[in-house]
């Protein structure tokens, strides 16, 4: 933890850290944390990881319970693709904006506009919007999904407008149909942001996230997922980086590259639905076993076949061999 909290409130993180190792264990249980969690959620979280990672992690777990720290749309996944198991997401009000930028009844509308399109739903979606589409993808692969859809000339890409014109740069041959969703977190940062950090510190990467707007991921030397970040820059041969994501990112980033530094595009870089998740929400959850998610079974039947295909363009067994369905 950082040096300027109080010993009092160092003392009490630690308390709800044994409190959380006990529950843990009497509840079968299991924590995933996305990257974007604050420091002390992600240590002590067994999995850590993005959008991907985390699905398929949920599908490989053997306890019966699930503590997903991340939001709503995360949590109804790791239930779908688990359908054995109890899947808690501490903080209730813990959604995504961008999410909730798209219903099933708007996509449904959209679909008529364009019968001769494939959907493709980013995974920051609600199940219904999962259930409405033909395939699911992350920011990690939504350019490999793209291309797989080799019938398909026209592509419907929801919700992230930033992300699908950035997969319609890369994926040329296609017509990618955008919706006007976007990150209200990603979106904060600013060409004069990069150029600013790059002034001070002339001898920096930067590392873009693909829900940035294109004339920032103009200005990157590198665009990828969160996942992305940490292979690449553990490879990478510069010593500074400037992290155009979540601010929760720079925990991992720091203690897996003790000899780089890390800046942030901008100190607005911070997600407050992410930010929800306490260790003291998680030791509520366990000790309660709150918030129980829960999708309902034709919805999550169709959103099933959508994280299907995902998987399998990124080379994972189909989820019904693993879920038992």
């Amino acid at each position: 933890m950082p040096e300027n909290v109080p010993n009092s409130d160092k003392k009490y993180n630690e308390e709800l850290k044994k409190k959380i190792l006990r529950l843990k264990e009497e509840r079968d249980a299991v924590i995933i944390a996305h990257n974007y969690q604050r420091d002390e959620v992600q240590e002590i979280a067994e999995i850590t990881g993005d959008s991907l990672a985390l699905s398929q992690a949920a599908i490989r777990t053997d306890a019966k319970v699930i503590v997903f720290c991340g939001v709503t749309f995360m949590a109804e996944t790791a239930a779908i693709l688990n359908p054995g198991k109890i899947v808690l997401l501490p903080v209730i009000e813990a959604g995504c904006p961008m999410a909730d930028m798209i219903t099933a009844e708007k996509l449904r509308a959209r679909k008529a506009e364009y019968p001769d399109a494939a959907v493709v739903c980013y995974v920051n979606s609600s199940a219904r919007v999962k259930a409405e589409s033909d395939i699911c993808c992350t920011s990690s692969n939504a350019i490999e999904v793209v291309r797989s859809l080799k019938d398909y000339k026209r592509v419907i890409f929801v919700p992230d407008r930033n992300l699908g014109k950035y997969v319609q740069s890369q994926v040329t041959d296609k017509e990618i149909i955008l919706w006007k969703g976007f990150c209200p977190t990603h979106i904060r940062v600013q060409e004069e942001d990069i150029l600013e950090v790059r002034k001070k510190y002339p001898d920096t990467e930067f590392i873009a996230h693909p829900e940035c707007e294109p004339e920032v991921l103009a200005l990157a030397d590198h665009i990828c997922s969160t996942g992305g970040m940490f292979k690449y820059i553990k490879n990478s041969k510069s010593k500074r980086f400037i992290i155009g994501t979540e601010a929760g990112m720079l925990y991992r980033l720091k203690k897996e590259n003790p000899d780089k530094e890390f800046f942030l595009a901008t100190e607005h870089l911070i997600c407050p639905s992410m930010k929800l998740t306490t260790l003291g929400w998680v030791a509520h959850s366990l000790e309660e076993m709150v918030y129980k998610v829960e999708v309902p079974a034709d919805v999550a039947e169709k959103a099933k076949r959508t994280l299907d295909r995902m998987l399998a363009v990124s080379g994972e067994k189909p989820v019904a061999a693993i879920a038992g369905y």
